[in-house]
């Protein structure tokens, strides 16, 4: 670059080089106008976060053994115990289901279980439905959250 700074480099939209411009290379608009676009790429690398990845019912599955399955059931035959049964979760009013004695705060809170609200749920119980009684530090994990929502879809009913 020869010692003087090519805005083109950074992407801007000005043509130099016509204009004597000193030791940066651009007159003073264009420069300003360079740092504008330069800051905005800036912003929108930096505060764009990369997508999931679809989730992995299976890998969902293990983990929901592993985590949830000590309190919940899900599938044919699943039944309220330690915590309510979660078939067709998704979509239905929180405290609802008939074979479990859910808390107050939960039968109370108004919830409808949609996918965001139960991703919150399972990152942070508490935070969604204060005075809860289930017991979960929960999962910080982005992924490992949609893998088991991917798995609990798969107990939607059609």
């Amino acid at each position: 670059m020869g010692g003087r700074f090519r805005a083109v480099a950074w992407g801007c939209p000005q043509r130099h080089g016509k204009v004597d411009t000193g030791i940066i290379g651009a007159p003073l608009p264009a420069v300003e106008t360079c740092m504008k676009y330069t800051l905005l790429t800036l912003a929108l690398v930096l505060n764009t976060t990369p997508a999931l990845a679809a989730g992995d019912a299976e890998a969902g599955g293990k983990l929901f053994s592993k985590t949830c399955g000590g309190c919940h059931s899900i599938g044919e035959g699943a039944r309220g115990g330690f915590g309510p049964e979660l078939n067709g979760i998704i979509g239905r009013p929180a405290g609802t289901t008939t074979d479990y004695q859910y808390s107050d705060a939960m039968k109370n809170s108004g919830v409808v279980w949609t996918r965001d609200k139960l991703a919150a749920y399972i990152e942070a119980p508490k935070k969604v439905v204060s005075g809860t009684r289930m017991i979960f530090w929960g999962i910080s994990d982005p992924q490992k959250i949609e893998n088991i929502l991917q798995y609990l879809e798969t107990f939607q009913p059609k």
